[in-house]
């Protein structure tokens, strides 16, 4: 036996078998009826409590499924003997690591992909449906117009190599709220940064704002963030996010993962994938929660209106 974490096979009789560097959590007997499998990574906390809620969503939807966690001593052709032994016809993989670990599979075993931000090109390669992390465009103008109705313009910069799928998205669904969206497409921090402050100087607060996407080149904890809050609270403009971590240092709103709800959704496209082809492509997140920051809302002259239900409110009361 290898030193690196051995994953355990579980039994309804409550027998334990090793598979290797494979984890397989069998929940029921007789799950590989359902014709679904999971396999999702194992990683640490705050991680683990999100994919373990994913997984209940999961498990709420479709039942009890055999689920294969990904350590690092994962052997992937006994995951795949494994995949083939229970017949599986579709599997649910959580995360880039979890996609990894299905990638190799065969061509006919489809895939329904959860838990990453965009469509990385295991996913590609594989016509998978991959449900993003990424909170749906639509979704966020429809709260932005309900905390501004006289928006009209928001701004963004985006790597296309990142996001240029939700950016194309998110054109039509901002016409759609009666809003221009102006992208500026930056490939390096240096460039976002001269972006951002040519927006920052140039948007009127009253009718312009700003959305920072889930972008690792052009929303840079460190130098932009600082710049943006500074810039947009002296200058009154509003600005929103797709992380929440953002709502808490000063941005407007953030819609946020709803985990639960996630993974139902993710078991429902499976479902549907047992007898026809999955949906390939990327879905942005639909299934979203809401947070909101009271004092920056205050400061921008917005009233909250007390029937609107928020997740999440800061500062923390």
């Amino acid at each position: 036996m290898s030193d690196a974490p051995t994953l355990f096979l579980y039994c309804r009789t409550g027998l334990r078998l090793a598979l290797g560097g494979l984890c397989c959590v069998l929940l029921m007997a007789g799950a590989s009826a359902a014709g679904i499998a999971v396999v999702y990574p194992d990683m640490a906390e705050p991680a683990r409590s999100v994919f373990a809620k994913i997984l209940s969503g999961i498990e709420a939807q479709a039942g009890k499924l055999p689920s294969y966690q990904v350590g690092s001593g994962f052997n992937a052709q006994d995951f795949a003997a494994e995949i083939r032994r229970q017949e599986v016809k579709v599997v649910i993989a959580l995360g880039r690591n979890g996609l990894k670990a299905a990638a190799g599979l065969d061509p006919a075993v489809r895939l329904v992909v959860g838990g990453v931000v965009s469509a990385p090109p295991e996913a590609d390669a594989r016509g998978a449906a991959v449900y993003s992390l990424a909170p749906d465009p639509a979704l966020l103008f429809q709260r932005l117009k309900r905390f501004i109705p006289a928006a009209r313009r928001v701004f963004v910069v985006y790597d296309p190599r990142q996001n240029d799928w939700l950016f194309r998205q998110a054109q039509d669904k901002a016409r759609s709220q009666g809003l221009e969206l102006v992208g500026r497409e930056a490939a390096d921090l240096r460039g976002a940064v001269q972006h951002y402050q040519a927006i920052l100087a140039g948007a009127d607060g009253k009718t312009d704002s700003l959305w920072l996407m889930q972008d690792s080149t052009t929303v840079d904890e460190a130098t932009v963030l600082p710049l943006v809050l500074q810039e947009a609270w002296e200058r009154s403009l509003p600005f929103f996010s797709s992380s929440v971590a953002h709502v808490k240092r000063g941005a407007l709103f953030s819609l946020f993962p709803n985990n639960v709800e996630l993974g139902r959704s993710l078991a429902q496209n499976a479902q549907a994938g047992i007898g026809t082809a999955v949906r390939a492509g990327v879905v942005p997140l639909k299934e979203v929660l809401v947070a909101v920051n009271v004092r920056t809302a205050g400061h921008l002259g917005i009233q909250l209106d007390a029937k609107q239900q928020f997740d999440l409110v800061f500062p923390e009361p």
